[in-house]
């Protein structure tokens, strides 16, 4: 290999280097931004509408074969403006409910551009898959320039998400083997999301009925004590005493 072409695989190693930093920084980005909506959530509402979350990246050999079935650009830009899905997070919520509001809280922030949403709930694909799709763009800030990175949201219930990782698996080894699915599974799969649609409809219905059985439970004196104080962090701070006397001066008026 002479030095020009050691040159110039030098150069490319450090442009798609950094190309693909930027997509795991916008990952990081958006990690923080779901942790930062936890934590609110959960000392306003005392829930965390969030089971888990899982990101990743493709690796170049895949964005390059997508990118050639595509027919894109064999450049970065290219790449860009044809491959959405280079980054990837999964959203695990608990219930259907929990889907929208996350979505929505997404949606509010100002410096996140929507590009486009698909709603499998709503609208399921033939084969029974359900989810929500959200394409984000993320402001990333470099040493030297500012960029926006698409990210592909899913967000999902864990009965949506185990129905999807089996079907991945069945249809996976049929892949291999090149073979065809056969019509009898297919409808199967089908019916187990109906079936997967029924149960989170089911555990919404129990989780609503909890809340009201358990907030017509608390005592009235135990609910004015846990008003006296905030927790963040783990830490309890008592309210001041001439902030809830004034308070209380004010409601007597």
């Amino acid at each position: 290999m002479n030095q020009l072409s050691m040159n110039d695989l030098k150069r490319f190693k450090h442009e798609i280097t950094r190309f693909m930093m930027t997509y795991k920084f916008a990952l990081d980005a958006m990690e923080t931004r779901v942790e930062i909506l936890v934590q609110e959530f959960e000392m306003l509402h005392e829930y965390n509408p969030i089971e888990h979350t899982k990101s990743r990246l493709k690796s170049p050999e895949s964005i390059f074969h997508k990118l050639s079935r595509k027919g894109g650009d064999m450049s970065f830009d290219g790449i860009k403006a044809c491959v959405k899905d280079i980054a990837g997070m999964r959203i695990t919520c608990s219930f259907v409910s929990d889907i929208y509001a996350i979505s929505n809280m997404l949606k509010n922030q100002s410096d996140l551009k929507v590009l486009g949403e698909k709603d499998y709930i709503k609208h399921p694909k033939p084969n029974g898959y359900q989810s929500l799709h959200l394409l984000v763009e993320v402001p990333v800030h470099l040493t030297d320039r500012q960029e926006s990175v698409c990210i592909e949201i899913q967000i999902r219930t864990i009965a949506m998400d185990f129905w999807a990782s089996l079907e991945h698996k069945i249809f996976y080894k049929f892949n291999e083997g090149n073979q065809a699915v056969p019509a009898r599974l297919l409808e199967e799969l089908k019916q187990a999301a109906m079936a997967a649609s029924a149960l989170d409809l089911q555990m919404e219905r129990l989780h609503a009925e909890i809340e009201e059985i358990k907030e017509e439970q608390t005592s009235s004196i135990l609910a004015s004590d846990a008003l006296n104080k905030i927790v963040i962090n783990n830490q309890q701070f008592a309210l001041p005493q001439a902030l809830l006397e004034l308070l209380s001066d004010d409601d007597g008026k």
